[in-house]
């Protein structure tokens, strides 16, 4: 009975994994960069005093930190004789069709290149992208921001997969 109980928790957490929301954010005005498992984890990259950065990886209610640029060390990698695989080529139409399935939630550019004859030639492209997507602006300012969410669920990925190798 116990066995059967653990089976059937396991197979909701399974399923509830593969149907949770995955969102990426890259906003450069509030500072904020993450990757979010939906009620899960979310992986934060923030800046530090004394490294360069540090990665916050909050798992349900638990803080830990990484510092990724701290344990890099330049070593002489030796090279491994790999076994020979099988490999399947993906061409643009596969790439385009698993890149179809993130959701874009948010995005807003604001851009300027310092050039005003490129920002002038720059603003029809932005302002045809501004009727498609929106949030798309060029100024004269000096301003340079991005603010980006992409959400995806690991199942739309999965399928695609599986669909594109038949």
């Amino acid at each position: 009975m116990i066995i059967a109980i653990l089976l059937v928790v396991i197979l909701l957490v399974f399923i509830y994994l593969l149907y949770v929301p995955v969102i990426l954010n890259i906003d450069t005005v509030s500072n904020e960069y993450y990757l979010q498992i939906r009620g899960l984890a979310k992986a934060s990259w923030e800046k530090h005093e004394v490294e360069i950065a540090r990665i916050k990886l909050r798992v349900f209610y638990f803080n830990f930190y990484f510092y990724p640029l701290k344990s890099l060390r330049f070593k002489k990698i030796k090279r491994v004789k790999r076994l020979s695989r099988k490999k399947h080529k993906l061409g643009f139409r596969e790439y385009y069709r698993l890149a179809s399935t993130f959701k874009l939630k948010k995005l807003r550019v604001d851009l300027d290149t310092g050039d005003f004859t490129l920002n002038a030639k720059l603003y029809p492209v932005f302002a045809l992208l501004n009727y498609r997507f929106g949030g798309m602006h060029i100024n004269y300012n000096g301003r340079n921001q991005l603010a980006l969410q992409i959400e995806n669920r690991p199942i739309y990925i999965i399928k695609e997969l599986l669909t594109i190798k038949n």
